[in-house]
């Protein structure tokens, strides 16, 4: 008989949770990037197989400071998610990094929530040299897993635990009703998520994380590909000369590999109508 549960994802940025979620589910479902702060929001994703449904609330990292009404805004909507009804939390580690106040302020709210924790550590495909420092919170969890979220090690048993300790009626998602039969969210936002990492991925360290994308529209030609108009919005008209590129060479390349990204992800010709504009208002409307 199938079950289903819903999962918090919690850890400090870059431990990993975008890319469990994205190993899990098997497709793309939450932007992944070298750079903290790039995910916004909580995301659900669905795994769903013999066993029934999980639901992963992908969290925003919880950060050290917040010292602009974005990072401000990041952190309230990750406390927020906290006041949404779960059954099971995984809480990520990366003992490749030495632990920080980050971790002790993620470590706290953990402490504070009255569900199942399963302890994940992650990237044990690398060298773990500050393991030492996190072995005393196995006491404190239901269960621990060591994985690589990026190699595929080690998740069928952890897994395995999760759809042990949920019991909900199956199905809590209607799978039909998605751009994508992994997602549960709305398709303007996984559009923008995929174009954004684009941009981050191109433009690296030369363009600050206040950079938005906005989907204007969504059209399905009569052939069945997609017609997908939007905008990369950044703070600065210097920004906005970068992302651009010369003779429109960097807008071209972000629009064309996020054009293959969503081809992959839609099952659909993508046809990307990509532009970029300056607009010093971008924080207020991020928020």
């Amino acid at each position: 008989m199938k079950k289903a549960g819903i999962v918090l994802l919690i850890g400090r940025p870059n431990v990993g949770k975008s890319t469990l979620l994205n190993t899990l589910v098997g497709q793309k479902v939450s932007i992944t990037s070298p750079k903290p702060q790039t995910t916004r929001f909580p995301i659900r994703a669905v795994l769903e197989d013999e066993r029934g449904q999980l639901i992963f609330i992908d969290t925003p990292g919880i950060f050290k400071k917040a010292e602009d009404v974005l990072s401000r805004e990041v952190n309230r909507k990750t406390l927020a998610t906290l006041d949404e009804e779960f059954d099971v939390v995984v809480y990520m580690v990366d003992p490749t990094r030495a632990r920080s106040f980050e971790e002790g302020r993620v470590l706290g709210i953990v402490r504070k929530i009255n569900k199942p924790v399963i302890l994940v550590f992650n990237k044990i495909d690398l060298e773990t040299k500050h393991m030492a420092e996190y072995v005393f919170i196995q006491d404190e969890v239901a269960a621990t897993y060591k994985i690589s979220a990026l190699k595929d090690k080690h998740i069928k048993p952890f897994i395995e635990d999760v759809f042990s300790r949920v019991d909900r009626e199956y199905p809590l998602v209607d799978m039909t009703d998605s751009v994508t039969p992994a997602l549960n969210m709305n398709s303007r936002l996984f559009l923008q998520e995929i174009i954004r990492e684009k941009v981050y991925l191109f433009t690296r360290e030369e363009v600050p994380y206040k950079v938005g994308v906005a989907v204007e529209e969504i059209k399905e030609r009569d052939n069945g590909s997609l017609y997908i108009k939007a905008v990369v919005y950044t703070v600065d008209k210097r920004y906005r000369g970068m992302l651009v590129g010369r003779q429109g060479k960097m807008v071209k390349e972000i629009g064309m590999a996020a054009r293959k990204e969503l081809e992959r992800s839609t099952n659909k010709k993508v046809f990307l109508d990509l532009r970029v504009e300056a607009n010093h208002h971008l924080q207020e409307m991020l928020g």
